[in-house]
């Protein structure tokens, strides 16, 4: 009776493995594709300042807010986005560089 059992589980795997196995290749497939906006994630100046601000905030505090206005500039496949500096005053400001088609930061700066 238990050899029996053992039998149906053994064949019922069989049977189940290769439609588990095609599954979980579909499923990270379809993960890879996602969706991917026409102009990329950071399609904008506004998106590109507000993703600058989530990252500055966390390394310079509040701080950051004294570079305002913000600029941001698309050069070729990517956002600089600096801070700026009062007239008359001397130093350096927060400079961040995004990819605009993914957001991936590639590089953040700070000035002296």
């Amino acid at each position: 009776m238990k050899t029996k059992m053992n039998v149906k589980l053994f064949v019922l795997f069989i049977l189940l493995y290769p439609a588990i196995f095609i599954q979980t290749i579909t499923a990270n497939k379809s993960y890879n594709r996602g969706y991917i906006p026409i102009n990329g994630f950071v399609p904008n100046k506004e998106t590109a300042i507000k993703i600058a601000l989530a990252v500055w905030l966390p390394i310079y505090g509040n701080i950051i807010y004294r570079e305002k206005p913000y600029t941001a500039e698309l050069k070729g496949e990517v956002w600089v986005v600096e801070g700026s500096l009062k007239t008359g005053e001397v130093g350096g400001v927060a400079l961040i560089v995004i990819q605009k088609k993914d957001g991936k930061i590639i590089r953040v700066y700070h000035g002296k």
